[in-house]
């Protein structure tokens, strides 16, 4: 079963970019996110859609 959400470290491995290219992907409303707590999640669909968009 696949995760819904990811952490910041995942979606960087799994999109090939740094920390900071995730945060203003994140800030544009590019990536969605969830807040749990003080960790920051992002959901693995916006994940697909984003390289979706790319291709």
């Amino acid at each position: 079963m696949e995760p819904i959400t990811v952490t910041v470290a995942d979606a960087k491995k799994a999109l090939g970019l740094g920390a900071t290219k995730i945060y203003e992907l994140i800030g544009e409303g590019r990536l969605q996110t969830v807040k749990i707590g003080r960790r920051t999640l992002v959901k693995t669909a916006s994940i697909r859609a984003l390289v979706e968009q790319a291709a």
